[in-house]
């Protein structure tokens, strides 16, 4: 199993933790992965970071699909690609309606079939077999629709095709889920209990056999987040994922729209997802907090001691040896976490 390490995205000033990231290089990290919202941009923080390391792969989770064109998408990630020697991943994901709809003023329905298209583009304009057009619902190269002036032409990359970019999607829900085994290779389950594969294994599958070629686990990357913190207080090191998964469960997204509520119904904590929606869409965002059982923290993450993350590290490291799971993409921020996981893993 490869571990990998999760910076996220910036508050109002831009702090790539550096020396982390030198860290998780001499450990033997083998990714790092950075995001974005509606403030600093996923792409420009993985360029730095590529250029201030050697070895370590690097990644977007995720590079928004709405934010930019399917050829935009393409010629960055070839661009990455070439410059570090192979080292970019990209990473996708739909995002919010939220975010979409909000910031990049573009409509956000139907998030699959938009994602489906996007990535049958990306891959063929790396390929570069022919000059590409596309005749989607949501995209269409070359354009014809409203405003254009007609003079478009297909077009075949300047850049030599590189079809060894890896594309992973991130997605949680059944129908992104059968996507990402189907045309992807990985997909990033915004969080998971490792001991509950089964409520990803059949949409994974169903994507896989119609992907055909063979395409399985052995040949595609279920890598989920895992939050870790360390700390002799158990409590404290849970309240910060507490906030968190009731953000997520709780309020992104209203009654009856929401994948992070749904998910969670699907992990076995049905009375505690409609507890904390409930607290959290009334504006109880404490109560919202404090309803998220500890037993739900603890099958998704890491917290506590040293030697009760090294127990709690053995469902995970079983997920591994059977193939279930092929990156842990470690999300913290203290040096000794790193540390013991490279320990344990590596």
């Amino acid at each position: 199993m490869k571990l990998g390490l999760v910076l996220g995205y910036s508050g109002k000033q831009i702090q790539l933790p550096l020396a982390l990231v030198e860290q998780a290089e001499k450990l033997g990290f083998d990714s790092v992965w950075t995001a974005e919202a509606y403030g600093s941009d996923a792409v420009t923080c993985a360029t730095w970071i590529l250029a201030r390391t050697q070895k370590i792969r690097v990644g977007t989770s995720i590079m928004q699909i709405p934010a930019r064109t399917p050829a935009m998408c393409a010629m960055t990630a070839m661009s990455l690609a070439q410059l570090s020697k192979g080292r970019f991943i990209l990473g996708l994901g739909a995002s919010g309606p939220q975010v979409v709809e909000g910031w990049h003023g573009r409509p956000y329905a139907s998030p699959v079939g938009r994602s489906r298209e996007y990535i049958e583009i990306v891959r063929r304009i790396m390929a570069r077999e022919v000059p590409v057009s596309y005749d989607g619902k949501h995209y269409q190269l070359p354009y014809k629709g409203e405003g254009s002036v007609g003079l478009g032409k297909p077009l075949k990359s300047i850049l030599a095709a590189d079809t060894d970019i890896p594309i992973y999607t991130a997605s949680i829900t059944p129908a992104g889920l059968r996507l990402s085994g189907e045309l992807a290779d990985g997909v990033f389950p915004v969080w998971m209990d490792p001991e509950r594969f089964d409520v990803l294994e059949s949409h994974l599958q169903q994507g896989f056999d119609r992907a055909g070629g063979g395409k399985g686990l052995g040949n595609f990357d279920v890598a989920p987040f895992v939050q870790v913190a360390m700390g002799d207080d158990i409590e404290a090191c849970r309240q910060p994922l507490r906030d968190y998964l009731a953000l997520y469960i709780g309020g992104m997204g209203a009654k009856g729209k929401n994948f992070y509520f749904d998910y969670t119904v699907a992990l076995g904590y049905a009375d505690a997802a409609e507890e904390i929606q409930d607290h959290y869409l009334a504006g109880r965002k404490a109560e919202a907090a404090a309803a998220i059982p500890d037993e739900y923290i603890d099958a998704i993450a890491l917290v506590g001691p040293k030697e009760r993350i090294r127990e709690r590290l053995e469902p995970w490291k079983a997920a591994g040896r059977i193939g279930q799971i092929g990156s842990m993409l470690i999300s913290a921020r203290q040096p000794e976490v790193l540390e013991l996981i490279a320990e344990e893993l590596l």
